[in-house]
C-alpha cells in the first residue's frame, strides 16, 4: 500500500503504526486525530481503535513492493518513537527503509528523548531523513537531542508555529520546513515569527521550506513569503561525515 501524499514537502505516505496521543502544545488540534476519527466513521478497518496506537505489522515491508522510487513521509498518522510502539518494531521499520534504497524515508518525532535514547542501537542507513516538531520556544531542547543523530539530514518542522524561535540551535540541522496551524480552530502564526526563522536559516546555510500561512481555510491565504514560494530542499550528508561530527562535537 502506498499512499500518494497532498503534503508539499513529500510524495506519499506508509503508516506501519496509526495512532497518537498529545505530547505538547502543538498537539492542540492534530489533523491526524480528526481523519482518524472520519475514518473509523466510515469503517475503515485500520481505524477500528479510532486514534489509539495501533501496530500494523502487515504493512512493515510494503515499501519493499514499491518499483519507483519514491519520497516517503513514514507515519503521518502517528509518532514512531511513541512510548507505545515497541523498540523492536521500531527496529523492523528501520530494517525495512535500510533494505530499500530506492526510496527516501521521512521520519518525524515528537518524542525527542526517547529518539535520542534509541539511535545509538538503530541502523541510520543514508536514504533515512529524521527530524523533530518544533511549535514554540518551550519545546527548543528537541533540536538538541536531534542532532545527536546521525541521520543524513536533520530537519524541522516548524508547524503549527504557534510562538516564536529565537537562537535556533541550527549548527548540524539541514532543513526546517515553516507552516501556520490549519483547520478548525486555527491559532494564527505571526509574520515576524515566520522572518526570524528565514533569517536564522539563512546564516545557518539550512534549507528553508515555507509550507503555508495557514487558517481556518488554508487555500486563501496561500504559501508565498516575501512574494515567492520556498521549496528548498536538504543537502544529504554521508553516515561517516555524520558519525565524525558526532565525534568531534
Amino acid at each position: 500500500m502506498r499512499n500518494k501524499s497532498h503534503i508539499e514537502w513529500t510524495e506519499s505516505t506508509w503508516n506501519p503504526v496509526t495512532g497518537c496521543s498529545k505530547v505538547s502544545a502543538g498537539c492542540k488540534h492534530c489533523y491526524a486525530a480528526r481523519m482518524a476519527a472520519r475514518l473509523k466513521a466510515m469503517g475503515n478497518e485500520r481505524y477500528a481503535n479510532g486514534f489509539a496506537v495501533t501496530l500494523h505489522p502487515d504493512l512493515v515491508d510494503a515499501p519493499r513492493t514499491w518499483k519507483a522510487p519514491r519520497v516517503v513521509f513514514v507515519n503521518s498518522m502517528s509518532d514512531l518513537f511513541h512510548q507505545k510502539v515497541p523498540f523492536e518494531f521500531i527496529q523492523s521499520v528501520f530494517k525495512t527503509m535500510a533494505e530499500c534504497p530506492q526510496h527516501t524515508f521521512q521520519v518525524l518525532t515528537k518524542r525527542s528523548e526517547r529518539l535520542f535514547d534509541l539511535a545509538p542501537r538503530l541502523n541510520w542507513s543514508p536514504n533515512v531523513w529524521m527530524g523533530v516538531s518544533v511549535e514554540d520556544q518551550r519545546v527548543i531542547e528537541r533540536v538538541n537531542q536531534l542532532r545527536q543523530v546521525p541521520a543524513a539530514v536533520r530537519f524541522l518542522s516548524c508547524e503549527p508555529l504557534i510562538g516564536p524561535l529565537e537562537d535556533i540551535p541550527l549548527d548540524g540541522i539541514d532543513w526546517v520546513i515553516v507552516g501556520g496551524e490549519s483547520g478548525p480552530g486555527a491559532r494564527p502564526m505571526k509574520i515576524e515569527w515566520v522572518r526570524s526563522i528565514f533569517r536564522q536559516c539563512r546564516k545557518a546555510n539550512s534549507a528553508f521550506f515555507f509550507k503555508q500561512w495557514g487558517g481556518v481555510q488554508k487555500h486563501r491565504t496561500g504559501r508565498e513569503l516575501r512574494g515567492k514560494t520556498y521549496d528548498e530542499m536538504p543537502v544529504p550528508q554521508s553516515p561517516d561525515a555524520r558519525k565524525l561530527e558526532l565525534l568531534s562535537a
